[in-house]
């Protein structure tokens, strides 16, 4: 088991993976399905904040395009701040289709700030 100050990166990584989720529209059993683990692994991760085995962990990252430097560096100067990571990620898990939207909701705040 880690010890605690190791598990720092780790922390916000169940909360990652259920914004993800969600953003895909996967239930947690649909999820856990797909990444081959028992649904209740898949909710102390999300909710407890349990630490995946290496091969789950590689699993969740993949199917929930989470971004796996966060974890591994994130002492890394050039990383955006928390609020920034999360509109990142979820800008990557928005369909195409809404992009302008997203767009010109982000021209109109901009010009907020302008004024």
């Amino acid at each position: 088991m880690l010890k605690e100050r190791n598990r720092a990166p780790f922390v916000s990584f169940g909360a990652d993976m259920k914004q993800a989720r969600l953003a895909l529209g996967y239930t947690q059993k649909y999820l856990a399905e797909i990444v081959g683990i028992d649904h209740r692994y898949l909710t102390s991760i999300e909710n407890e904040g349990a630490l995946p085995s290496l091969p789950v962990f590689y699993e969740i990252i993949r199917v929930c395009q989470l971004p796996v430097m966060r974890y591994f560096h994130p002492e890394a100067e050039d990383r955006p701040n928390a609020a920034r990571e999360r509109v990142i990620l979820k800008l990557s898990l928005t369909p195409d289709k809404y992009l302008p939207v997203v767009e010109g909701t982000i021209d109109a705040a901009n010009k907020l700030d302008e004024a």
